[in-house]
């Protein structure tokens, strides 16, 4: 899938790395991403020529509707499938319900404006498939999304019926575009990051809010990339307004993890001195602790988790097994799939159950 067919994707020309990011109409020149006010709305994201939910007809330029043979189902249903859901209709010449059925569906295909093709299989003339599908009595339609059969009925049926199956099959699929375009904006936002383009991931994670608002991870990486970048307020506010519904989502219990941490952090004292007193006594457990929280602020989880599980190596009781319990809660802002969680887990692990 091309950026010119995500509604999701940054704008074409907005390349990573920019020193200067347009955001709200503005120049940006800092690192920070731009916070909501007072709560988060996206720009309309124009790519291309397709919007989100536009209705457009498919890029496809195949016919809507067509007969088809054996030696070309492939091509025209299950590999026609996998851009457009296509319809699969088969009937005989002799059958009368097929006859009712045939202006119903055409219809309804025609309503649909591009959303589903039809094609249509004369089973006297070309038998192998249907017997293959196990289609006993006609007319039978069975719906193909994405080279897959995923529904179908047998018998004719009213407009009313047809219509709304076709709208189901067209709604269905766009779901699943949906799903898959959220996953390719996700996976640029995380290439902007990378690069240093943290207004333009801030974009991204915004367009998915609005294109769709009950997506609690847009809302939630939004909130992160706040907190990671220094916008503390802007995070919790965030948090404060977030929907009913996003409570006790994963994404927010992170962010809100690491505003816990950083409130801590706020309150630490110099980290040279914290290290000028580990380097005199590297079994001044307090300093070390001071220092992990110090040290995951910075970003530098690895030697965050590192400083916590050499006081549990020392000392499993030190403030009642406080080391873990705080490299627990570094877990939880980290996320399960992050390395430095998945490293300090196995290091965890082995002084555990050594």
């Amino acid at each position: 899938m091309s950026n010119n067919d995500n509604p999701f994707a940054p704008s074409a020309g907005s390349g990573y790395g920019a020193a200067s990011v347009g955001y709200g109409g503005q120049s940006v020149d800092q690192a920070a991403p731009q916070a909501p006010q007072p709560a988060p709305q996206a720009p309309q994201p124009i790519v291309g020529s397709t919007i989100i939910g536009a209705g457009s007809a498919s890029g496809d330029s195949g016919p809507l509707i067509k007969d088809t043979t054996t030696a070309e189902f492939t091509a025209d249903v299950i590999e026609a499938s996998k851009t457009t859901p296509v319809l699969i209709d088969f009937w005989a010449p002799w059958c009368g319900p097929c006859k009712q059925l045939t202006p119903i569906i055409e219809s309804a295909i025609q309503k649909a404006g591009g959303k589903v093709k039809l094609v249509k299989m004369n089973i006297d003339e070309h038998p192998a498939i249907p017997g293959q599908m196990g289609i006993q009595s006609i007319p039978a339609v069975v719906a193909f999304i994405d080279g897959k059969p995923a529904d179908g009925f047998m018998g004719a049926k009213s407009q009313s019926e047809v219509d709304a199956f076709v709208k189901k099959i067209a709604d269905s699929a766009g779901a699943d575009d949906t799903a898959a375009m959220i996953e390719q904006a996700f996976e640029q936002a995380r290439a902007a990051i990378d690069a240093g383009d943290i207004n333009g991931a801030a974009q991204i994670y915004q367009a998915v809010m609005q294109h769709a608002p009950d997506n609690a991870d847009a809302y939630g990486a939004l909130a992160g990339l706040m907190a990671d970048y220094g916008q503390i307020d802007q995070a919790q506010a965030m948090l404060d307004q977030a929907p009913e519904q996003f409570a006790n989502h994963a994404a927010l219990a992170g962010v809100k993890a690491k505003l816990e941490l950083a409130a801590k952090v706020a309150g630490l004292g110099d980290p040279e001195a914290l290290k000028a007193r580990l380097d005199q006594n590297p079994a001044d457990h307090d300093a070390a602790f001071d220092m992990a929280q110090i040290e995951n602020a910075r970003g530098n989880k690895d030697n965050a988790a590192d400083l916590l599980l050499g006081i549990m190596k020392a000392d499993r009781e030190w403030r009642e097994d406080g080391a873990r319990k705080e490299l627990l809660v570094f877990f939880e802002a980290w996320g399960p799939m992050d390395p430095a969680t998945q490293s300090a887990r196995r290091k965890l692990s082995a002084i555990l159950f050594r």
